[in-house]
C-alpha cells in the first residue's frame, strides 16, 4: 500500500508562471523526497507601473511517504 501526503506551497518568479512552478519544485525538493505531482491551485500577478512585476502560484505538492 502506498501513502501520499499533500502540502500547500506558494512560489513566485519575476519571469513567468512556469518559472514560479519550477521554483516550487526546486525549493520543495530540498527537504521533501518522492515528489509525485504539483497541482496549481491559483495564479496571480503583481502589477507596478502598469506592468507585471511578479508572478505568484499557489500549488499543492503531492509526495510519497517512505515505509518502514
Amino acid at each position: 500500500m502506498s501513502v501520499l501526503k499533500v502540502v500547500e506551497i506558494m512560489g513566485n518568479s519575476k519571469e513567468s508562471f512556469e518559472d514560479a512552478v519550477n521554483n516550487i519544485v526546486k525549493e520543495t525538493s530540498k527537504t521533501v523526497r518522492n515528489i509525485k505531482s504539483v497541482y496549481v491551485k491559483d495564479m496571480q500577478v503583481c502589477v507596478k507601473n502598469n506592468q507585471i512585476s511578479e508572478y505568484r502560484v499557489n500549488a499543492k505538492v503531492t509526495f510519497g511517504i517512505d515505509g518502514e
